[in-house]
């Protein structure tokens, strides 16, 4: 398996992650040769995030026309480890993996049924301010969200 720099132990790394969402590789998705482009799974970290942030209560109030502030995408990049074909099941999974004071690094990984990760992935969420266009801490109650599920995920292998 290749090196992802954002992983140091890939048992361990693998381990921490419990959110998932599942897909299923659609025809439009792949080439001529039925191979997964190499944009989709970008495509399957946004999915998987927007569930995860629903899921933490986050996305919703975000969204709301009254919210004073948004998440936005800073970078965002894939490790791609085996590939991926149509009609391919594939579990994405997501985590936060670092909580700073106005972003979060979130790691993906794809999981086909054989339990092999296909590819991985990570980006920086930063907190702006909807009216300023500038990065602003995260409200107290969303950073204890955030710290809460990395101290839950921690698994001893």
């Amino acid at each position: 398996m290749g090196k992802m720099n954002y992983v140091s132990n890939i048992q361990e790394w693998q381990s921490e992650f419990s959110f998932k969402i599942t897909i299923k590789v659609r025809f439009s998705e792949t080439d001529m040769f039925g191979h997964m482009n190499n944009t989709v799974p970008f495509v399957y970290f946004e999915e998987a995030r927007i569930e995860y942030l629903k899921y933490l209560g986050l996305m919703q109030e975000w969204t709301a026309n009254h919210s004073e502030f948004i998440p936005v995408v800073a970078d965002l990049q894939c490790d791609y480890l085996r590939q991926v074909f149509f009609n391919e099941i594939i579990d994405v999974y997501v985590k936060i993996a670092k909580v700073g004071n106005s972003s979060i690094d979130l790691h993906y990984m794809g999981v086909n049924p054989q339990s092999e990760i296909c590819f991985t992935g990570r980006n920086s969420l930063v907190n702006i301010n909807r009216h300023t266009g500038r990065s602003e801490q995260w409200k107290k109650d969303w950073k204890e969200k955030f710290l809460n599920e990395i101290k839950n995920s921690i698994v001893s292998v």
